[in-house]
Protein backbone atom coordinates (compact mmCIF):
# COMPACT_ATOMS: atom_id res chain seq x y z
CA UNK A 1 0.00 0.00 0.00
CA UNK A 2 2.82 2.42 0.77
CA UNK A 3 4.16 1.80 -2.76
CA UNK A 4 0.86 2.92 -4.22
CA UNK A 5 0.92 6.03 -2.04
CA UNK A 6 4.43 6.84 -3.21
CA UNK A 7 3.44 6.31 -6.82
CA UNK A 8 0.37 8.48 -6.28
CA UNK A 9 2.56 11.23 -4.81
CA UNK A 10 4.97 10.97 -7.73
CA UNK A 11 2.11 11.17 -10.22
CA UNK A 12 0.66 14.16 -8.36
CA UNK A 13 4.02 15.97 -8.37
CA UNK A 14 4.50 15.20 -12.05
CA UNK A 15 1.01 16.46 -12.86
CA UNK A 16 1.71 19.73 -11.01
CA UNK A 17 5.04 20.13 -12.81
CA UNK A 18 3.42 19.56 -16.19
CA UNK A 19 0.71 22.06 -15.31
CA UNK A 20 3.34 24.76 -14.68
CA UNK A 21 5.77 23.79 -17.42
CA UNK A 22 4.67 26.65 -19.66
CA UNK A 23 5.06 29.18 -16.87
CA UNK A 24 8.35 30.90 -16.17
CA UNK A 25 9.95 28.66 -13.54
CA UNK A 26 11.72 31.60 -11.96
CA UNK A 27 8.55 33.68 -11.78
CA UNK A 28 6.79 30.82 -10.05
CA UNK A 29 9.25 30.83 -7.13
CA UNK A 30 10.87 34.30 -7.12
CA UNK A 31 10.47 36.10 -3.78
CA UNK A 32 12.06 39.50 -4.41
CA UNK A 33 10.64 42.60 -6.10
CA UNK A 34 11.72 41.70 -9.64
CA UNK A 35 11.34 45.19 -11.12
CA UNK A 36 13.35 46.77 -8.32
CA UNK A 37 16.11 44.15 -8.58
CA UNK A 38 16.22 44.59 -12.37
CA UNK A 39 16.60 48.36 -11.95
CA UNK A 40 19.42 47.90 -9.42
CA UNK A 41 21.18 45.37 -11.65
CA UNK A 42 20.86 47.59 -14.73
CA UNK A 43 22.32 50.52 -12.77
CA UNK A 44 25.22 48.29 -11.70
CA UNK A 45 25.66 47.14 -15.31
CA UNK A 46 25.96 50.74 -16.55
CA UNK A 47 28.56 51.47 -13.85
CA UNK A 48 30.52 48.34 -14.80
CA UNK A 49 30.60 49.30 -18.46
CA UNK A 50 32.00 52.71 -17.55
CA UNK A 51 34.66 50.99 -15.42
CA UNK A 52 35.64 48.81 -18.37
CA UNK A 53 36.07 51.88 -20.55
CA UNK A 54 38.03 53.80 -17.90
CA UNK A 55 40.45 50.91 -17.31
CA UNK A 56 40.93 50.36 -21.05
CA UNK A 57 41.61 54.07 -21.51
CA UNK A 58 44.16 54.00 -18.69
CA UNK A 59 45.73 50.89 -20.20
CA UNK A 60 46.11 52.66 -23.54
CA UNK A 61 47.57 55.77 -21.95
CA UNK A 62 50.07 53.93 -19.79
CA UNK A 63 51.27 50.94 -21.79
CA UNK A 64 54.37 52.77 -23.03
CA UNK A 65 55.60 53.65 -19.55
CA UNK A 66 58.59 52.16 -17.80
CA UNK A 67 56.36 50.24 -15.41
CA UNK A 68 54.67 47.89 -17.82
CA UNK A 69 53.12 45.97 -14.91
CA UNK A 70 50.78 48.89 -14.18
CA UNK A 71 49.51 48.94 -17.75
CA UNK A 72 49.01 45.18 -17.57
CA UNK A 73 47.12 45.59 -14.28
CA UNK A 74 44.79 48.12 -15.93
CA UNK A 75 44.06 45.58 -18.66
CA UNK A 76 43.45 42.77 -16.16
CA UNK A 77 41.04 45.01 -14.24
CA UNK A 78 39.27 46.00 -17.48
CA UNK A 79 38.76 42.34 -18.37
CA UNK A 80 37.49 41.49 -14.88
CA UNK A 81 35.11 44.45 -14.96
CA UNK A 82 33.84 43.19 -18.34
CA UNK A 83 33.28 39.78 -16.75
CA UNK A 84 31.25 41.49 -13.99
CA UNK A 85 29.19 43.28 -16.64
CA UNK A 86 28.58 39.97 -18.42
CA UNK A 87 27.44 38.36 -15.15
CA UNK A 88 25.06 41.23 -14.43
CA UNK A 89 23.62 41.15 -17.97
CA UNK A 90 23.13 37.38 -17.75
CA UNK A 91 21.35 37.65 -14.40
CA UNK A 92 19.12 40.43 -15.72
CA UNK A 93 18.10 38.16 -18.62
CA UNK A 94 17.53 35.24 -16.23
CA UNK A 95 15.14 37.43 -14.25
CA UNK A 96 13.18 38.15 -17.42
CA UNK A 97 14.56 41.64 -17.95
CA UNK A 98 16.59 43.24 -20.69
CA UNK A 99 20.14 44.34 -20.00
CA UNK A 100 20.13 48.09 -20.62
CA UNK A 101 23.50 48.80 -22.11
CA UNK A 102 24.57 52.36 -21.55
CA UNK A 103 23.77 54.57 -24.50
CA UNK A 104 26.64 55.74 -26.64
CA UNK A 105 25.93 59.37 -25.75
CA UNK A 106 26.03 58.62 -22.03
CA UNK A 107 29.32 56.76 -22.35
CA UNK A 108 30.92 59.53 -24.42
CA UNK A 109 29.70 62.20 -21.98
CA UNK A 110 30.92 60.31 -18.92
CA UNK A 111 34.28 59.40 -20.44
CA UNK A 112 34.81 62.97 -21.62
CA UNK A 113 34.10 64.24 -18.13
CA UNK A 114 36.63 61.78 -16.71
CA UNK A 115 39.27 62.42 -19.37
CA UNK A 116 41.87 65.05 -18.73
CA UNK A 117 44.65 65.87 -21.12
CA UNK A 118 47.11 66.32 -18.27
CA UNK A 119 46.31 62.99 -16.63
CA UNK A 120 49.27 61.52 -14.82
CA UNK A 121 49.85 57.90 -13.86
CA UNK A 122 49.23 58.83 -10.23
CA UNK A 123 45.94 60.54 -11.07
CA UNK A 124 44.84 57.52 -13.13
CA UNK A 125 45.59 55.18 -10.22
CA UNK A 126 43.85 57.52 -7.78
CA UNK A 127 40.81 57.82 -10.07
CA UNK A 128 40.60 54.04 -10.36
CA UNK A 129 41.01 53.58 -6.61
CA UNK A 130 38.22 56.07 -5.93
CA UNK A 131 35.99 54.31 -8.46
CA UNK A 132 36.71 50.92 -6.86
CA UNK A 133 35.87 52.27 -3.40
CA UNK A 134 32.59 53.64 -4.79
CA UNK A 135 31.87 50.27 -6.42
CA UNK A 136 32.54 48.48 -3.13
CA UNK A 137 30.07 50.74 -1.32
CA UNK A 138 27.50 50.30 -4.11
CA UNK A 139 27.80 46.50 -4.13
CA UNK A 140 27.44 46.39 -0.35
CA UNK A 141 24.23 48.43 -0.68
CA UNK A 142 23.01 46.15 -3.49
CA UNK A 143 23.70 43.03 -1.43
CA UNK A 144 21.85 44.53 1.52
CA UNK A 145 18.98 45.58 -0.73
CA UNK A 146 18.59 42.14 -2.31
CA UNK A 147 18.86 40.57 1.15
CA UNK A 148 17.70 37.04 1.62
CA UNK A 149 14.99 37.12 -1.05
CA UNK A 150 17.21 36.31 -4.03
CA UNK A 151 20.14 34.04 -3.19
CA UNK A 152 21.50 33.60 -6.73
CA UNK A 153 21.68 37.37 -7.28
CA UNK A 154 23.14 37.89 -3.81
CA UNK A 155 25.87 35.27 -4.38
CA UNK A 156 26.76 36.81 -7.73
CA UNK A 157 26.97 40.29 -6.18
CA UNK A 158 29.10 38.96 -3.30
CA UNK A 159 31.50 37.40 -5.83
CA UNK A 160 31.79 40.70 -7.69
CA UNK A 161 32.33 42.53 -4.39
CA UNK A 162 35.27 40.27 -3.54
CA UNK A 163 37.00 41.14 -6.81
CA UNK A 164 36.25 44.85 -6.42
CA UNK A 165 37.91 44.74 -2.98
CA UNK A 166 40.92 42.99 -4.51
CA UNK A 167 41.12 45.70 -7.20
CA UNK A 168 41.17 48.42 -4.53
CA UNK A 169 43.92 46.60 -2.61
CA UNK A 170 46.01 46.18 -5.76
CA UNK A 171 45.62 49.84 -6.70
CA UNK A 172 46.65 50.96 -3.21
CA UNK A 173 49.74 48.75 -3.44
CA UNK A 174 50.60 50.12 -6.89
CA UNK A 175 50.31 53.70 -5.66
CA UNK A 176 52.51 52.98 -2.65
CA UNK A 177 55.15 51.19 -4.71
CA UNK A 178 55.58 53.86 -7.41
CA UNK A 179 59.09 55.29 -7.73
CA UNK A 180 59.31 58.95 -6.70
CA UNK A 181 59.87 60.21 -10.27
CA UNK A 182 56.52 58.69 -11.31
CA UNK A 183 54.72 60.24 -8.34
CA UNK A 184 55.40 63.74 -9.67
CA UNK A 185 52.31 65.45 -11.02
CA UNK A 186 54.22 66.49 -14.14
CA UNK A 187 54.66 62.95 -15.44
CA UNK A 188 52.37 62.32 -18.45
CA UNK A 189 53.51 58.98 -19.80
CA UNK A 190 55.78 60.47 -22.45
Amino acid sequence: MSKKLSLANIHSLRKQALHHIDEDALAFSYNADRQRVLKLLNDALAAQLLCVLRYRRHYSLSKDVQLKTIAEEFLVHANEEQWHADQLAERIAQLGGEPELATEAMIITECSAQAREDESLVSMLQEDLLAERNSIANYRRLIHSVGERDYPTRRMLEGILVLEEEHADELEELLESLPEELKKDTWRGD
